[in-house]
């Protein structure tokens, strides 16, 4: 993820634009993710209120968009890392 600038205004209207852009099926499948890793109870708990808000970022601080997006580019390296071994096998 791009460095964002939480004070800047253009970087939280572009954070809550792609937090905004992640469906609920999307987030299903992050939060399925997250547990089958284990990658921490209050992250997997971040993401789960995350969801709750899907499409919806105006009702979540900036700060909080920005830990959902790096737990969810974590995840989305994560996923990489997997497809790419299955495919090495």
């Amino acid at each position: 993820m791009p460095d964002y600038d939480m004070n800047d205004p253009t970087d939280m209207d572009i954070m809550r634009a792609q937090f905004d852009r992640i469906s609920h099926e999307e987030w299903d499948e992050y939060i399925e993710i997250a547990e089958e890793n284990n990658i921490g109870y209050k992250r997997v708990k971040v993401l789960k209120s995350a969801s709750k808000k899907a499409g919806i970022a105006k009702f979540l601080s900036i700060k909080m968009i920005h830990w959902v997006l790096s737990i969810i580019e974590d995840l989305d390296a994560l996923e990489f890392e997997d497809e790419f071994e299955d495919e090495d096998e």
